[in-house]
């Protein structure tokens, strides 16, 4: 497949750059593979739209105020540094955005620019391997994650250029494991009245862990879809989450899948469950995830799924386009723009049944 077959124009104003408020008030374009058309609802709607005896799943991850500054120790020039997964306890791989930042460079934190809050005592990073790219493996002279909620910043796309006055609105509601680069957007939408409501209507909830990496910021460079190479996640499936999965399924109830992090997260338990031996009963597995999922993929849990809009050229865009169709999937993003969907991490969603 070609890379040219997943690009669409898009007009800037319909990015979003901030968060609707409440959170369920964004739209939700109802895409049903069995039926021509499209839906027009919010996500406040999902009681209503959803069934009882169906199955939520969400990421439960924990987005770190991963963006940093730091300064060269012999030059002092400019550096950014946004973490993207702990290797250790003070070995970490981040981007880096700076000259000359090759392996022995020594640098130290600066804090936050815009607040000028600098770390409480002294840090110092050295930069032990070039790991292609801008990507680098830093040692910090002390564990950095205590530090983060002081010196860090939440690292916004680079689409959104307005400063995010409530950094808690770029976290779910149910966030509760640190570890992610980037917020599992589609679960912004969900508020805890909604999460209840859903409950009281039959609706039932699990939670995965997957930790969002470096391919939220990677775009597809290849010309062939197929030969890009994905860069491993950190997951976890809980063996609580997985019974819900196996219960929901043999009771008739769909698996939906809120997120395409979600969708990764199971998909990769169940291709765990598959070499097992058992692919129709899902159990509990942690582990790195290089699952890429293309056109052409055979689903074997995920059955529904709720999604933000994607960027074009994108493995986002790639993997809901292997669940609905490519031509199903750019003929519904073209007549979102006619209706005036909001695009991205602060946009609408989609539910694709």
């Amino acid at each position: 497949m070609h890379l040219d077959d997943f690009d669409y124009s898009l007009p800037p104003a319909l990015i979003a750059q901030t968060p609707i408020e409440p959170r369920d008030a964004a739209r939700l374009l109802l895409l049903d593979r069995t039926q021509p058309g499209l839906g027009d609802h919010h996500v406040r709607d999902l009681p209503q739209v959803l069934k009882p005896g169906d199955l939520l799943v969400l990421n439960d991850t924990r987005v770190l105020p991963a963006r940093l500054w730091a300064r060269k120790r012999r030059t002092g020039g400019r550096v950014e540094i946004l973490l993207l997964r702990r290797e250790a306890a003070q070995t970490w791989e981040a981007l880096v955005g700076g000259k000359g930042l090759r392996p022995g460079v020594e640098l130290e934190l600066v804090g936050r620019p815009v607040e000028a809050v600098a770390p409480a005592a002294p840090i110092f990073v050295r930069i032990e391997h070039d790991l292609g790219g801008a990507r680098r493996l830093l040692h910090f002279s002390s564990p950095i994650t205590p530090e983060l909620e002081r010196v860090g910043e939440m690292p916004l796309p680079p689409y959104i250029h307005e400063r995010l006055a409530d950094p808690g609105r770029y976290q779910t509601v149910y966030a509760r494991s640190p570890g992610s680069a980037a917020a599992p957007t589609a679960g912004l939408h969900f508020t805890p009245e909604l999460l209840r409501e859903l409950q009281a209507r039959g609706i039932g909830l699990a939670y995965v862990t997957l930790h969002v990496g470096l391919d939220t910021f990677a775009p597809i460079t290849e010309t062939s879809v197929e030969s890009h190479a994905m860069h491993s996640e950190w997951m976890s499936l809980s063996q609580g989450a997985a019974e819900s999965v196996n219960r929901a399924r043999a009771a008739g109830g769909r698996v939906i899948a809120v997120g395409t992090t979600s969708v990764r997260a199971l998909e990769s338990a169940a291709e765990q469950a598959e070499r097992q031996g058992d692919p129709n009963q899902l159990a509990a597995w942690e582990g790195a995830t290089r699952l890429y999922i293309v056109p052409g993929y055979r689903f074997r849990i995920v059955q529904a799924m709720i999604t933000n809009f994607h960027l074009p050229r994108s493995t986002l865009l790639v993997m809901v386009s292997a669940f609905a169709g490519r031509e199903r999937i750019l003929a519904a993003y073209a007549e979102a723009q006619a209706r005036g969907f909001r695009f991205y991490s602060f946009g609408d969603a989609m539910l694709i049944l």
